[in-house]
């Protein structure tokens, strides 16, 4: 043994047996203190904040973001964007191509297409929204009280999740839809995607709150006197919102896609009501005649389901970075 390695060697291994040794690099020949070092001068950031700053540098959230921001504006404001009636229609405009003023052409019964495919963004975009509130809300505390307080609670909740998991979202949509449909309310196809879209969100959230429950500041705030039911809305759920929120904002995409095909196949919202999927369903026949007049509500529906995917995608790379895409 040399003396160098005499004199890197721990206390611990004085008098060790051969082979027992243990032994310390010396401070000059471990250049990843650098790298290692913490800058103390720099505040200290949150996971939200870190999460924003990550996403503001992000391409797919920037595109995604702006779309958004733009169907949201024709789903509020319609009338900045046009100045037609969606319900007024002539049939001497039958499949007329598209004209100044009409830039989309008429559909079969002399509706103006470019009008119809922006007041059904308001239809179909509601719909997508409020299913997911709602879905967040009922999923998201039957997930917490499950996977906070455990045992018989958490049995029953979920084997209630596992049932209503095995029925497919449109097959169940279909059969209870079909019982109300004399009913012309918006919120019928909210509530039925709401009752069989819950789970997912639930299964995350269950996940989640396990594994929030078990942290140190669960422990501390229990042992400051803070009652479970307290201690769960105001420590565990705020802190398991992450894999939630992701969850939320990919399906907002799938409801409103839910909501078209439910449309599409008569038994989604009401004729009355201008939606995107209505529109499909009503010009599925003129796919050889006139293209143009499925082409207009699809494309629309396909940028707007486009757009709430690709922010899931953004928001799921800022908040969970172990599940970044490369």
């Amino acid at each position: 043994m040399t003396a160098q390695n005499h004199e890197t060697a721990t206390p611990s291994a004085q008098g060790a047996l051969p082979g027992q040794e243990r032994y310390v690099a010396p401070i000059e020949e471990t250049p990843l203190k650098e790298v290692d070092s913490v800058d103390e001068s720099q505040p200290a950031r949150s996971m939200w904040s870190e999460a924003w700053r990550t996403l503001r540098r992000n391409p797919l959230f920037i595109v995604s973001a702006v779309l958004i921001v733009l169907v949201l504006l024709v789903a509020i404001f319609p009338s900045l964007f046009t100045k037609g009636n969606p319900n007024y229609c002539d049939l001497e405009n039958s499949l007329n191509p598209s004209s100044p003023g009409h830039p989309f052409g008429y559909d079969l019964q002399g509706c103006d297409v470019y009008t119809r495919t922006i007041y059904g963004t308001r239809a179909s975009l509601s719909v997508g929204v409020l299913t997911t509130i709602l879905v967040v809300i009922i999923g998201g505390l039957i997930g917490a009280v499950a996977g906070y307080f455990g045992g018989w609670v958490d049995a029953v909740l979920s084997r209630i999740t596992d049932i209503f998991y095995a029925i497919p979202l449109l097959l169940g949509a279909i059969v209870v839809l079909q019982m109300f449909r004399t009913s012309t309310s918006i919120w019928k196809v909210v509530f039925v995607l709401a009752l069989f879209g819950w789970v997912s969100v639930a299964r995350i959230t269950r996940s989640s709150v396990m594994e929030a429950k078990n942290l140190e500041f669960n422990t501390a705030s229990e042992a400051l006197g803070l009652s479970r039911g307290r201690n769960l809305f105001k420590h565990v759920i705020p802190n398991s919102l992450a894999p939630v929120i992701v969850v939320a904002t990919t399906s907002l995409g799938t409801y409103i896609v839910s909501e078209a095909t439910l449309s599409f196949l008569g038994i989604g919202l009401p004729t009355t009501v201008v939606s995107w999927g209505g529109d499909i369903s009503a010009a599925q026949n003129l796919l050889r005649v006139a293209p143009t007049v499925l082409f207009w509500p699809s494309l629309a529906l396909a940028i707007t389901v486009l757009a709430f995917i690709m922010m899931g995608d953004a928001v799921r790379d800022a908040l969970d970075p172990k599940s970044r895409s490369l």
